[in-house]
């Protein structure tokens, strides 16, 4: 047998995590294309945290030794996708914003030999 005090911190931690995402969600301070991965964390946590047998089944596969730190593995694991997703995600819009940046540099510079050219067109048609 095993302490209840990790399970009971990691299911207090997930359900926390579960609450915050939806309240974010919901407030539109995170889009839900970017929740999913966080929910599933979450009820992944729930989901071992709340089923002994289950969480006892996968450390015996795995080989994990105390089984409620196979919870803080799951949650390290997660959290290693997530931030390799966002990082992807980072990288992207890095390079979508370089590339608007250069085409609004090219369109101030046409623009601007536009209206030099206006100018210029202006001034000898008044000599």
């Amino acid at each position: 047998m095993y302490d209840d005090r990790p399970v009971i911190i990691a299911l207090i931690f997930a359900v926390i995590v579960l609450v915050v995402i939806v309240e974010l969600v919901r407030q539109r301070k995170l889009k839900e294309e970017y929740s999913l991965l966080w929910l599933l964390t979450g009820v992944a946590l729930i989901v071992l945290a709340m089923s002994r047998q289950l969480l006892d089944i996968i450390a015996a596969m795995i080989g994990v030794a105390y089984p409620p730190s196979l919870l803080f593995l799951m949650a390290f694991g997660f959290m290693f996708i997530i931030l390799l997703h966002f990082s992807t995600v980072v990288s992207r819009l890095s390079d979508e914003n370089k590339k608007l940046a250069q085409q609004i540099a090219i369109l101030r510079y046409e623009l601007r030999r536009i209206e030099e050219g206006d100018a210029g067109a202006e001034e000898g048609a008044v000599e």
